[in-house]
C-alpha cells in the first residue's frame, strides 16, 4: 500500500510555515493519542503515521529532500520514519522540550545549562546596619559569611591531587539528565550516575570527598555607596557559595538598613530637622545654629513674629544623591515652645504683657481675629 502524502497527513499546505507545521502536528497527535483511543487499533496507526509525517517536515533538510524526491528520499533507512526507537518519533520529543524548558527552567539536552544549574552555588544574603551619617558619605563595611568555599587541596576540581580530572558521565553523556520511556510518556529525570553534574571523578579528593568546596566563613568588606536608601539590596557577584566541582559561584545579596537618627528625619535626598525656639526668639526674632547631616554647622535667621510651623529652606544642604555629585536641601521645621517652671518674676513680666495684649494691642492677630468669628457666631444665634 503507497505511503499517504505527509503534507495531507497533517493537513497542511506545502507553503506551511514552522508555526503551522507545529500546530497541526499537536491537533493530530492529541486526536490519535492511544490514551484517548484505547484499544483502537486504526488511532494507534494513524498516531505512527503523524509522527512521522511531522518528523520529516519538520527538519529542513529532510523536507526539502522530502519535496523534491517525496518518500523515495529515505528508503534503504535514510530517513524519519518512526523516530527509531522512540515510538513517538522525534516530534513528541520536541513537544515535551518546550514544555520541560518552560516549567523545568529551561534545561535543554547537550548543551550544559542544566549541568551548569545543577552545579551552581546557592545565592547567600546577609544584612548591615549603618548610620545616617555612613549613608550619607558612604561606607566600607565588613561582613562575615558562612559559606562554601572553593577547596584549596583540589583547586575546586574535587579530584585528589595527581590523580585524573573529572570524566564526562557515560551514562547521561555529560548533560546531567536521563530520559526513560514509560508507556506512552517520556520522562527525564536527574542522572543517578552523577547526580546532574555531568562528570564523575574516580578518584575524589579527601578533604572535600569529591564535592570541590568546603565549608568556611569569609570576611568580605561590602562598598556602600553615599546616598544609599534604607532598605537597598546590593549584589556581590560570584561571592556567595562555591559551585560543585569547578562550577559557578552563587552570588551575595547585602540587604542595607539605616539607623534612626536623634536630630534628622530624610525623605529621599531631602532632611528635615525640627528646631525648637523660646517663645522670645520667635516673638523678638534673631539667627541659631542648626547641625548639618556632613558635620558642619548652618546660620539661620529667624523673622520677628515667626511661628510654629514655619519652615526654612537650606539649599544644596541635604542629602547625597546616588551616583551624582548633587545634594538634596535641609528643611528647618520651627516649633515654638511654651514655657514651664516661670519664676517669680517671669510670672509678673509675663502678667504685664498679658494686661497690655488686653487692653487692644494687634500683638496676637490670629487668636483676636478668631475669638472675634465665634463672638459673631454667638451673637447670631441669640437674635
Amino acid at each position: 500500500m503507497a505511503k499517504r502524502d505527509f503534507y495531507d497527513i497533517l493537513g497542511v499546505s506545502r507553503e506551511a510555515t514552522e508555526d503551522d507545521l507545529k500546530k497541526a502536528y499537536r491537533k493530530q497527535a492529541m486526536a490519535y493519542h492511544p490514551d484517548r483511543n484505547q484499544g483502537d487499533r486504526d488511532a494507534e496507526a494513524k498516531f505512527k503515521e503523524v509522527n512521522e509525517a511531522y518528523d520529516v517536515l519538520k527538519d529542513g533538510e529532510k523536507r526539502a529532500a522530502y519535496d523534491r524526491f517525496g518518500h523515495a528520499a529515505f528508503e534503504g533507512g535514510g530517513g524519519g520514519g518512526g523516530g527509531g526507537g522512540n515510538p513517538f518519533g522525534a516530534g513528541f520529543e520536541d513537544i515535551f522540550e518546550e514544555m520541560f524548558g518552560r516549567f523545568g527552567g529551561g534545561a535543554g539536552r547537550g548543551n550544559g545549562r542544566g549541568r551548569q544549574a545543577a552545579g551552581r552555588g546557592a545565592d547567600l544574603r546577609t544584612a548591615v546596619e549603618i548610620g545616617l551619617e555612613e549613608a550619607f558619605a558612604g561606607v566600607k563595611k565588613p561582613v562575615r559569611v558562612p559559606s562554601s568555599v572553593s577547596c584549596e587541596a583540589c583547586s575546586g576540581s574535587g579530584a585528589e591531587a595527581g590523580s585524573t580530572a573529572a570524566q564526562t558521565c557515560p551514562t547521561c553523556q555529560g548533560a546531567g539528565k536521563v530520559r526513560a520511556q514509560q508507556g506512552f510518556f517520556l520522562i527525564e529525570r536527574t542522572c543517578p550516575t552523577c547526580s546532574g553534574a555531568g562528570r564523575i571523578i574516580k578518584n575524589p579528593c579527601k578533604v572535600c570527598q569529591g564535592a570541590g568546596r568546603v565549608q568556611r566563613d569569609r570576611n568580605l568588606s561590602v562598598s556602600i555607596p553615599a546616598g544609599v536608601e534604607d532598605g537597598t539590596r546590593i549584589r556581590l557577584t560570584g561571592e556567595g557559595e562555591a559551585g560543585l566541582r569547578g562550577s559557578p559561584a552563587g552570588d551575595l545579596y547585602v540587604d542595607v538598613a539605616i539607623r534612626q537618627h536623634p536630630l534628622f528625619q530624610r525623605d529621599g535626598a531631602n532632611i528635615f530637622v525640627r528646631v525648637p525656639l523660646r517663645m522670645t526668639q520667635a516673638t523678638l526674632g534673631g539667627a541659631v545654629e542648626v547641625p548639618v547631616v556632613d558635620g558642619g554647622r548652618a546660620r539661620v535667621t529667624i523673622p520677628a513674629g515667626t511661628q510654629a510651623g514655619d519652615q526654612f529652606r537650606l539649599r544644596g544642604k541635604g542629602f547625597s544623591v546616588l551616583r551624582s555629585a548633587a545634594r538634596g536641601d535641609m528643611y528647618v521645621q520651627v516649633s515654638v515652645e511654651t514655657p514651664q517652671n516661670l519664676t517669680k518674676r517671669q510670672r509678673e513680666l509675663l502678667e504685664e504683657f498679658e494686661a497690655e495684649a488686653e487692653k487692644g494691642g494687634r500683638s496676637s492677630p490670629e487668636s483676636e481675629g478668631f475669638f472675634a468669628k465665634v463672638k459673631e457666631f454667638w451673637d447670631g444665634l441669640a437674635r
